[in-house]
């Protein structure tokens, strides 16, 4: 069951207590995205590179599906043995949760997040995307109350794991004077996971292990062995918080029904070495690394693309799958969500450089970009991105496809937060290895801006690695294409 998994290829061995029928799958921060190309039949483009009980009453009526905005959500229609952290963990990926009331009896739970915002941003996800728990389908909506008041003394276990999660997003420092157990609030001094799986009666794939916990964050490197007769794992985040809130809601779930038990806990490394991208181990800031079989490691220009979500033909349509060639790897086949978007793609990008090279862009013979039979190790070379947050064009009518353009050295940044200002931008933009040449923001509120770089190329690169960068806030920056000149 190597490869790629997309929303749980291992259905026929799951169970009501399992771990990969969660929230888990649902969560907008998924690291995968693809693209593919459809035109009543689906065309691809070849790309090569030569390089939350007595408030029970105060909540009836409930039921519409539209409401006023409100920081507090209403989560319906929950599996009878859900807990709280399930709960917890559905908001968190879009910001602080402060409040939580369960009422159990009538399997519905009240989450109030920190801003309502946040809960916007969290309603129109899952509004899109339907939320699970426990393999059921549960309902969101706003709460007719703008606050949640609660009984901490008829609360108290909902209130402990809120304790606790509240605790992991404010300090990484060590927490006293607090009513959770020392387990659920161990400050995360490492970014590093150790992961240990019990009573593992299937198998479980360095993919799985990277489904799983890429839902509380970016996942760097994984690292597999087997130790003292037990299959272990070394899992990196980018952030110590990430590590802290996946232990937290994953330590002694099982992946599989009554079976593969996490047991999870912090490891004194804190970066991981990573040789080698196979079954075995996998470093996903390094797509260019050699798989330790003798075949060619990736060019880096596509593995850098690979690696950032293909965020530059994502410009000009929705990536639907990427395979990458496994005898050819200068080369791959990326399929769009349309015949049009493909040839947008490729009418805007051949020829362009990148990475100090030529990419050159046609239309492939292939009708799909076919993912790997399960069973089938394909070493990470095909990447489903279905449901990439990133796609910009999901929407009909969005007004994303008035602002189509060639590559420019001009950009179009959006999606700013009020607190960053100019120099925080052109410091930004100046990492990714150019010069920033001009810059102009469009209101006085300072929510989109214009930025020049030096050259196309270097403005390329800069849409890469900075469009959907978290500025803060429940910001993200997204970056396109301009017409218009500084």
């Amino acid at each position: 069951m190597d490869g790629i998994v997309t929303d749980v290829a291992v259905g026929v061995k799951r169970g009501s207590d399992e771990l990969l029928s969660g929230s888990v799958l649902n969560s907008p921060n998924s690291n995968m995205s693809s693209m593919v190309v459809t035109d009543g039949s689906v065309a691809e483009i070849s790309v090569s590179m030569r390089t939350n009980g007595n408030d029970n009453k105060k909540f009836k009526g409930e039921d519409k599906m539209d409401g006023a905005p409100s920081r507090v959500l209403h989560i319906r229609k929950l599996p009878g043995e859900v807990t709280e952290t399930e709960v917890i963990a559905l908001g968190l990926p879009f910001g602080k949760v402060t409040n939580i009331l369960m009422l159990k009896g009538k399997n519905q739970a009240f989450l109030e997040l920190a801003t309502e915002e946040a809960a916007i941003t969290m309603v129109n996800y899952y509004s899109a995307v339907t939320p699970h728990l426990r393999n059921q389908p549960i309902y969101i909506q706003y709460s007719n109350h703008k606050e949640l008041k609660t009984d901490n003394t008829l609360n108290q276990r909902a209130q402990a794991v809120l304790q606790a999660v509240t605790a992991v997003q404010a300090t990484n420092a060590p927490i006293s004077g607090t009513t959770v157990s020392e387990s659920a609030v161990t400050p995360a001094q490492s970014p590093v996971l150790r992961i240990i799986i019990d009573n593992m009666y299937y198998p479980v794939t360095l993919d799985v292990l990277h489904q799983i916990f890429s839902k509380f964050g970016a996942v760097l490197k994984i690292i597999t062995f087997t130790k003292n007769n037990q299959f272990q794992a070394l899992l990196q985040y980018g952030d110590p918080v990430n590590a802290q809130q996946a232990k937290l809601a994953l330590d002694g779930q099982n992946i599989y029904n009554a079976c593969c038990t996490l047991r999870i806990d912090f490891s004194k490394l804190v970066n991981l070495n990573v040789k080698y991208n196979n079954d075995k181990s996998r470093d996903y800031t390094r797509p260019d690394l050699p798989s330790g079989d003798g075949q060619p490691a990736l060019d880096p220009a596509i593995a850098a693309a690979f690696a950032k979500e293909t965020s530059l033909l994502g410009v000009y349509g929705d990536v639907q799958r990427v395979k990458i060639l496994y005898n050819k790897k200068d080369s791959a086949l990326i399929q769009m969500a349309d015949g049009n978007q493909s040839q947008l793609a490729m009418s805007h990008l051949n020829g362009q450089k990148m990475y100090g090279k030529i990419i050159r862009v046609t239309l492939s013979k292939h009708q799909t970009v076919q993912l790997p039979r399960e069973g089938l190790d394909d070493q990470g070379l095909t990447k489903d991105f279905g449901n990439s947050p990133l796609h910009r064009f999901k929407k009909p009518g969005s007004k994303n496809f008035q602002n189509i353009f060639p590559p420019s050295a001009t950009l179009h940044l959006s999606n700013i937060p009020p607190s960053v200002a100019e120099e925080d931008l052109r410091t930004l933009f100046s990492n990714t290895g150019g010069t920033v040449k001009a810059f102009k923001f469009f209101q006085r509120d300072h929510k989109m801006a214009l930025l020049q770089m030096s050259t196309v190329e270097e403005a390329i690169q800069a849409l890469i690695d900075l469009h959907n960068y978290n500025l803060g806030e429940n910001h993200h920056l997204r970056v396109s294409f301009s017409k218009s000149t500084i």
